[in-house]
């Protein structure tokens, strides 16, 4: 991996190290590729509760 960093000095003595283009368009896919990830898990446990739901309602004679 590219360790290409870019370096900002301010006047009051503070640095900044920023990431390389590289490194942010990996860090950037890794937290769409989680973010995906999280949102398949949460509509797969709501659907699964959905259908939990119905057939306690058809049990019940209620559906």
């Amino acid at each position: 991996m590219n360790k290409e960093r870019y370096k900002e000095e301010y006047e009051e003595g503070s640095d900044l190290l920023w990431h390389s283009d590289k490194e942010d368009k990996i860090t950037r896919q890794f937290y769409k590729d989680l973010s995906n990830l999280y949102k398949n898990i949460d509509f797969s446990k709501k659907k699964k509760l959905k259908l939990f739901k119905q057939l306690v309602s058809i049990i019940k004679g209620k559906g």
